[in-house]
């Protein structure tokens, strides 16, 4: 069972709240409205996953993490190596 799981109903509203305000910034464009309002929505959708993003990895630690280390130190090390690329990932962002 995935270290979300418990999450998983918020995490799918909002997910979906995301989704809205993507096909919000797609309606903006065709209707030429002003930059500055399309980079602010912008802004807020990237908010949003980063969000999501934090939530996931926080239960990714929570859960994955620590069972690894329960089953030994080589498991622990390569959840914590995988952790490490997905922040990695999430700050290239």
């Amino acid at each position: 069972m995935a270290g979300y799981a418990d999450e998983k109903d918020a995490l799918r509203a909002r997910l979906r709240r995301i989704e809205g305000q993507v096909r919000g910034l797609t309606r903006m464009v065709e209707e030429d409205t002003y930059c500055i309002d399309v980079l602010t929505q912008i802004s807020a959708v990237t908010k949003g996953l980063q969000s999501v993003g934090l939530t996931l990895l926080q239960d990714h630690l929570d859960h994955c993490v620590v069972e690894a280390a329960r089953e030994s130190d080589e498991a622990a090390t390569a959840k914590v190596e995988e952790a490490t690329q997905a922040v990695a990932r999430l700050l290239r962002t």
